[in-house]
């Protein structure tokens, strides 16, 4: 990714009290008689870019690049854990023209009827930047595939991806990718054009549905993010004003349409380049919570706000970081009133994946350390899963020879 001196933000140390921090008042408490249990993992070495979910029926389903021994290829990988154990892992679709890159990796996601919907991201021309979204439906769990097709059918050589996948409540999928269409073909500059948010509607035949523009200039790199609350889609993602703010918005459709995009918290963040450091929402019900980094004004800070309403207002923000978070956040609902935030925090040794609930009302448990990480590229983001009361994290390991995906589950 481009500006990679924008992450300078992120790299210095940020001391900050508990005052600071706003949570003396809300009485932190230690939770005891917990542990994090790591779990084994279906990849192998070299595997990187792990994406969790959840389905209805408890089922998680965990999805990840790995590279085909002996070849030039790499293949999407999906395995379910059900019934204390991992089903055989299955390709979803393996390629040597797969555009892989450390913050933009496939999903694998089930829709309330059991059929699974996988997304990858696929070059299109010689460009570095030329690539689509494509996705591919199975009915048989994860042991074959339908015929790969296009999210975006816009036909351009332009850059296509951070997408998210969403249950519908009857079946289907809602997509949200950022669309580069506008943009000049296979090219990622500051003026290369504007990058666009999108969303669409897959079904099980693997139909596209509803194929909108919901903002015409939004961040160029920045992971996306979507729920589905009772009232409809919510999506967040990073915003681009003409004066380079480069803030969290949030659009949310409901009986009139889609609204216009607006401003989750004015941070003010100022920056001439992508930060590659997206927001992202989880939702129960009429309730939803929503998680971001920003480094407005050179201070690092992971943010965490609620919504009584399904997304149609939220409420004003929570610090939870513990004073150095380097970001790439991700966020789980565990009831209406409480949600789990995770975030690398760095550390004199290198950084460490945190996670730390929060109440609605502000009250929160300390941090609980996950794992020891990296704020390297090859470390990807920190992904979460709940079923029933654990919650699940899969990461990147780097080591000095491979990589490695590690697995742990928490009760929280």
């Amino acid at each position: 990714m481009r500006h990679v001196t924008v992450m300078v933000f992120v790299l210095l140390a940020f001391a900050c009290t508990d005052r600071e921090l706003g949570r003396e008042e809300s009485g932190v408490r230690v939770e005891a008689g917990t542990r994090v249990e790591p779990i084994d993992t279906p990849s192998g070495d070299g595997a990187s870019a792990p994406s969790l979910s959840a389905t209805s029926a408890g089922v998680v389903v965990m999805s990840w690049l790995e590279p085909v021994s002996g070849t030039d290829r790499v293949a999407v990988r999906v395995a379910e854990y059900r019934d204390g154990r991992w089903s055989p892992a299955s390709n979803v679709v393996e390629r040597n023209d797969l555009f892989v890159n450390w913050a933009d990796f496939p999903s694998v996601v089930g829709d309330a009827n059991g059929t699974l919907f996988a997304h990858w991201l696929q070059k299109s021309g010689p460009g570095t930047y030329a690539y689509d979204v494509r996705m591919s439906v199975s009915g048989d769990r994860g042991k074959s595939w339908s015929a790969p097709f296009l999210l975006n059918r816009d036909g351009t050589k332009t850059e296509h991806g951070f997408a998210t996948l969403a249950p519908l409540p009857g079946g289907g999928v809602g997509a949200t990718w950022l669309d580069g269409r506008n943009m000049k073909p296979g090219a990622h500059e500051h003026d290369a054009g504007e990058m666009t948010l999108r969303y669409a509607t897959v079904d099980a035949a693997g139909s596209i549905g509803e194929d909108v523009e919901l903002d015409s200039r939004a961040c160029e790199c920045c992971t996306t993010g979507m729920a589905m609350p009772a009232a409809g889609p919510v999506i967040v993602y990073r915003d681009r004003t003409a004066g380079e703010i480069r803030d969290i918005s949030y659009v949310t459709k409901g009986s009139e349409g889609w609204s216009a995009p607006r401003t989750l918290h004015p941070d003010g963040w100022k920056i001439d380049g992508c930060p590659v450091n997206g927001p992202q929402i989880d939702a129960i019900g009429t309730r939803a919570a929503a998680a971001w980094f920003t480094a407005a004004g050179e201070l690092g800070r992971v943010y965490v706000t609620f919504s009584g309403d399904g997304g149609g207002t939220f409420a004003p923000p929570l610090r939870v970081d513990d004073g150095n978070p380097a970001g790439r956040v991700d966020i789980v609902m565990l009831d209406e009133e409480t949600a789990l935030v995770a975030w690398l925090e760095q550390t004199p040794a290198g950084a460490e994946i945190r996670a730390r609930r929060v109440q609605r009302g502000g009250d929160a448990i300390a941090s609980v350390k996950i794992a020891d990480s990296s704020t390297a590229r090859a470390a990807g983001f920190p992904r979460l899963a709940r079923v029933g009361g654990e919650v699940w994290f899969a990461w990147t390991d780097q080591t000095a020879t491979t990589k490695r995906i590690r697995l742990a589950r928490r009760r929280f």
